[in-house]
């Protein structure tokens, strides 16, 4: 095959994999998918608990890092991104989360015409293999990508349910189904012991086909423009310039870092900030990079008593019990997720729709960082705001493809963040406070009872939250007329033809949940755009 393909696909991520498989599946055309990282080759990218290792590791992580704010005491985050094949789906965290109806009928109020709840559905339906409970309505049975229930439970699990229950919070065994509120085991995309990403379910698959050409270790370091027009991009692979030409159209499917940067690097972009790095203008577009969005995240621990938690699991002899268990094809922790328990909820009671999300594990990490367990037997409870308003930026600083951009997501800017995240706060205390739960707390460990004033738990907030690793938003989706929006609901770049943004960076706000089941969503529906089918008629729901 030459160096020319009807189709060019920037990123193998969750939405590029999904976009190689569903544009191959014509055998006229030709696909092209250039990615800078590995092939998924390393064995903890496929052990569920193998996550601890790829989110620390430069060879499948691109290790970007925040820029210091008030909303984090001064501090920079950590903001880890896959670099390999299935992107952050190769290295996270498994949750398997839609969110709620409320946010993608907002996306259409917003003028983005067929991304309301009803619309999408069927896209959300399409890439899933649901196996456990689901209503025919809202879940799938036939796609490629596995979602699965926890096939074990542990005590100290059940008591945390069973004391928010206790609270007046209902139990909900399918948080994708009808409604999200409520408690109970997250859904996960874990099957037969195994990690699923977008690239053992979509693109390993596609690979077999012959109009289908993957380039990996292939650093994407501009488009190539004609005009108004994008005809490819230029690459370094082995040291060596290439340029791999699109007939078609050129997409980019980065994800929220690196596709506003490469946009950036091509001249796309606000003009001032291209001009100041010497960077030609080609297409000014203010929104480039902008509208950046996460979930801030504040984890508070307990030390527990007469429980067995994960932390003793994962140590010594009993860390060589649990790897034999898991070759046995037995209960291990290597086939967890990092969390296990779901919490949606209001951060006050006159809230209609929940507006939190909090997650229970029986384990707990050292400095609230999911890289390193704590030592003594402990539980964790984390807490963030769904829709965030505050929003900030991804901006390269310099011409260099190489160099890791600016991340500013101005974590807590927004006053109704900290009062959300307040709320939040107060009731993560109070569940891990239940009486249900009283015979496994020995104390709260972190941030401890000193912490009572609202002053107090902000401060707390500031100094030890950090990312869910779900930013999103930065290539905004929305009309022409709104200066911030970057691509229109077809998802092609405002002024740029054959050019599209696929992937979680086009969210014009933020779902209420983690990203990768949407990002599935975007990149079902592209396909759709791209190769001129109808689209699915939308799902007939009753009101909530």
């Amino acid at each position: 095959m030459s160096d020319t393909f009807d189709y060019v696909i920037i990123g193998s991520g969750t939405a590029g994999a999904v976009l190689a498989k569903r544009l191959s599946e014509d055998p006229g055309s030709t696909v092209a998918v250039i990615e800078a990282g590995p092939p998924d080759l390393n064995p903890f990218i496929h052990i569920p608990a193998g996550f601890m290792y790829t989110m620390t590791n430069p060879a499948v992580n691109w290790l970007y890092q925040t820029e210091p704010s008030a909303g984090t005491a001064g501090r920079s985050i950590k903001q880890p991104r896959g670099k390999t094949l299935g992107g952050s789906s190769s290295i996270n965290g498994h949750i398997h989360n839609r969110g709620a109806r409320l946010d993608y009928d907002l996306w259409s109020q917003l003028g983005n015409r067929g991304w309301d709840y009803a619309s999408v559905l069927p896209y959300f339906k399409r890439s899933e293999r649901r196996i456990g409970e689901g209503d025919a309505t809202f879940r799938g049975r036939d796609g490629e990508f596995t979602v699965t229930d926890l096939d074990s439970r542990h005590p100290l699990c059940e008591a945390f349910i069973d004391g928010a229950v206790g609270m007046g919070i209902p139990r909900n065994t399918d948080y994708n189904g009808a409604r999200q509120d409520g408690v109970g085991y997250f859904q996960r995309s874990i099957h037969r012991r195994r990690r699923v990403s977008t690239a053992t379910a979509f693109l390993r698959p596609a690979m077999k086909r012959r109009n289908l050409r993957v380039y990996t270790n292939t650093h994407a370091l501009r488009l190539e423009l004609d005009g108004r027009r994008a005809r490819g991009v230029h690459c370094r692979r082995s040291g060596k310039d290439i340029t791999i030409a699109a007939r078609r159209e050129v997409i980019v499917s980065g994800g929220s870092i690196n596709s506003p940067q490469l946009l950036q690097l091509s001249g796309i972009g606000p003009g001032p900030l291209l001009q100041a790095l010497g960077i030609a203008v080609r297409h000014e577009l203010p929104g480039v990079g902008e509208n950046l969005r996460d979930h801030f995240g504040v984890r508070m621990t307990a030390r527990v008593k007469n429980m067995r938690t994960i932390n003793e699991r994962a140590r010594g002899l009993n860390l060589g019990r649990e790897i034999l268990a898991y070759l046995a094809g037995m209960d291990s922790i290597l086939n967890l997720q990092p969390t296990l328990v779901h919490v949606f909820w209001r951060s006050r009671p006159q809230v209609e729709v929940c507006d939190l999300q909090m997650t229970f594990t029986p384990a707990s990490y050292q400095e609230g960082v999911q890289s390193k367990l704590d030592e003594f037997p402990g539980a964790t409870m984390a807490v963030w705001q769904q829709r965030p308003d505050s929003s900030g930026y991804v901006r390269a600083v310099s011409p260099d493809p190489f160099a890791k951009p600016a991340i500013q997501p101005n974590y807590l800017q927004a006053a109704g963040d900290r009062e959300v995240l307040l709320g939040g706060l107060k009731l993560a205390r109070a569940l891990i406070h239940t009486p249900e739960l009283a015979p496994y707390l020995d104390r709260e460990e972190i941030p401890g009872a000193q912490v009572q004033t609202d002053r107090e738990w902000m401060d707390f907030a500031r100094a030890r939250g950090t990312t869910t690793f779900h930013p999103a938003g930065s290539c905004k989706m929305g009309p022409a007329s709104d200066r911030l929006a970057v691509v229109g609901d077809t998802l092609r770049v405002h002024g740029i033809d054959a050019l599209r943004v696929v992937d979680a960076s086009v969210m014009p706000t933020m779902v209420s949940a983690n990203t990768n089941a949407a990002t599935l969503m975007i990149a079902e529906k592209a396909a759709d755009m791209i190769l001129a089918r109808t689209a699915p008629p939308a799902v007939e729901l009753r009101d909530e």
